[in-house]
């Protein structure tokens, strides 16, 4: 078969989880498919090829097309429903796979979509205007419709796309997804520990938030729930909040919220984390805060738990498939049950201890050798 696959969430200079999810995909998938052809597929009116990911095998050509994105999206797939991509690629496809929602003039392929969530549907009030206006231009409703399979990465989004897509129960394969192997429990004399901790000037105790910053991920009420347990527990006066992750949209709340906190200057922003720091800065946290009101999946909470770190994390949506009994699950909007929970995991070391070892052993249960096996099951199909 020649399999095409989209990679233009890849052209961006920082991924965010679903950049992350595709890099990881792609590579797990090459590297156990030997037998069928690749080819993969994106678009940039700028040179790119210093952050191009580089797929290196026979089975792999890499298409790379150069029209500015809002004539592509808008002018030609959109209003044209032209390009075909499979015409315009000049490949003849057999099966041709979206892993994330996007414009697209479907190729006369078996075509499959993966979808992380449908936030943008059910909170539209978490999203910037600019960000609303993207989704209702897709059209996200028939992009998901249109699609021959879909792939959701949680029975959580499976359920949405079901109520809020209005898509037969039948068309959704439920996949999870995996976690990098570079995600592991450290040693504490290991190297990375003190670079990383001297590059971000961290203190020696400290909660750790790690995602981008937008209200999706209820970083006011992370801060509300650390001023509280400030003010319950003097023992842990010496515990810093580190919010680690890229300005998203809505971020002023957040910043006010951090700047007229009476612990405001143990609130320390690391901004964007590079991919092979994480490690480090997850094994130097006391605990993973992710207090988040909804998820399509949650790679952080699943790439603690793998490097042994305790995790505070909320019941909401697909989180708790990933945590499972590992980790201290919350209501999202109940900062008491934000505070007690980090402060049991701070104050009780048997229980950071039953905690790390929980999680290590749950995240063992998702890796991404396995999520490539179940998308080759569908591309045989």
């Amino acid at each position: 078969m020649t399999i095409g696959i989209d990679i233009r969430v890849l052209m961006d200079a920082q991924y965010s989880g679903v950049g992350e999810y595709t890099y990881n995909l792609v590579q797990a998938i090459l590297a156990e498919d030997k037998v069928n052809d690749y080819v993969l597929f994106y678009n940039s009116a700028h040179d790119v090829s210093a952050r191009l990911p580089k797929f290196d095998y026979p089975n792999v050509r890499l298409i790379g097309k150069t029209i500015p994105n809002k004539l592509l999206n808008y002018g030609l797939f959109k209003i044209a429903n032209q390009p075909k991509l499979d015409k315009w690629l000049g490949v003849n496809l057999d099966v041709f796979l979206m892993p994330h929602l996007n414009f697209i003039a479907w190729p006369n392929a078996k075509n499959i979509l993966t979808v992380h969530d449908l936030s943008f549907l059910r909170y539209q009030e978490f999203f910037s205007m600019r960000k609303n206006f993207w989704h209702r231009a897709i059209n996200s409703k028939k992009l998901i419709k249109d699609a021959g399979q879909i792939v959701a990465i949680s029975e959580s989004t499976k359920r949405d796309i079901m109520e809020l897509a209005g898509v037969d129960e039948d068309k959704i394969k439920v996949i999870y997804s995996g976690v990098a192997p570079m995600f592991k429990l450290l040693t504490q004399n290991d190297s990375t520990l003190i670079q990383v901790k001297n590059k971000y000037q961290l203190p020696d105790r400290f909660i750790l938030s790690l995602g981008n910053i937008e209200p999706r991920k209820n970083l006011v009420g992370l801060i509300e729930g650390y001023n509280k347990l400030r003010q319950d527990y003097a023992e842990l006066s010496d515990v810093a909040l580190v919010l680690a992750g890229g300005d998203g949209w809505k971020v002023k709340g957040v910043y006010r919220a951090a700047k007229s906190s009476p612990y405001t200057k143990d609130i320390k922003f690391l901004n964007y984390i590079e991919a092979e720091e994480k490690p480090a800065i997850y094994s130097l946290a006391g605990v993973l805060a992710f207090p988040s009101f909804y998820e399509g999946f949650g790679f952080p909470p699943l790439e603690a738990m793998a490097c042994g770190t305790p995790v505070v994390a909320s019941f909401a949506s697909s989180i708790p498939e990933v945590v499972g009994e590992a980790g201290i699950l919350i209501d999202p909007y109940d900062t008491a049950q934000i505070s007690e929970a980090l402060a049991q995991v701070l104050l009780d070391k048997n229980l950071a201890d039953r905690l790390s070892q929980a999680g290590l052993i749950r995240a063992k249960n998702f890796n991404w050798q396995t999520t490539a096996k179940q998308y080759l099951e569908i591309f045989n199909k």
